[in-house]
């Protein structure tokens, strides 16, 4: 169920309080809309020399970010919010992994981008056709944009029914 949250610009915030407050935000949405259960909230960041890349507003945007990126390491950033309906418990964490992009030409570039304008950095490790991704350092699943190890030990933690 979407939150259809309009997601606010950072300011000064840093990422990873960023990434948790708008994970947190879209679990606590969902949850005002259901009477009982867990529900799980989650966003992904790539931050490239401090700045916040999010998803692309169109084609040329994800161009920049892609040419920004490629060639270079950054951090991909996932917040995880589980908050239960109807009560106030909520448990929020996040990962943070490194990606090392490959170089990438023009052609490259353009052709990724206008196949992702619905991720983060405007690229995706899932895609099998796209092999940009030099090296990952820490999580994969992280990266495609849940951390199931986080996300385990997170439910992991939650009280017995």
């Amino acid at each position: 169920m979407p939150s259809q949250l309009l997601e606010p610009p950072p300011g000064l915030m840093d990422p990873i309080s960023y990434a948790r407050k708008l994970a947190l935000t879209k679990a606590q949405l969902v949850a005002r809309k259901l009477g009982e259960g867990w529900v799980l909230g989650a966003d992904t960041l790539v931050v490239h020399k401090g700045e916040i890349l999010g998803k692309p507003a169109d084609f040329s945007e994800a161009c920049r970010m892609l040419s920004r990126l490629q060639g270079s390491t950054h951090r991909v950033i996932t917040a995880v919010a589980l908050v239960q309906a109807g009560t106030s418990r909520q448990k929020v964490a996040h990962e943070v992994s490194e990606v090392s992009l490959k170089p990438l030409s023009l052609q490259e570039v353009g052709r990724i981008a206008g196949k992702h304008l619905d991720k983060a950095g405007a690229y995706a490790v899932q895609e099998k056709r796209d092999p940009i991704v030099r090296r990952i350092k820490g999580s994969t699943s992280n990266v495609v944009g849940l951390p199931l190890e986080l996300l385990k030990k997170l439910l992991k933690s939650l009280p017995e029914p």
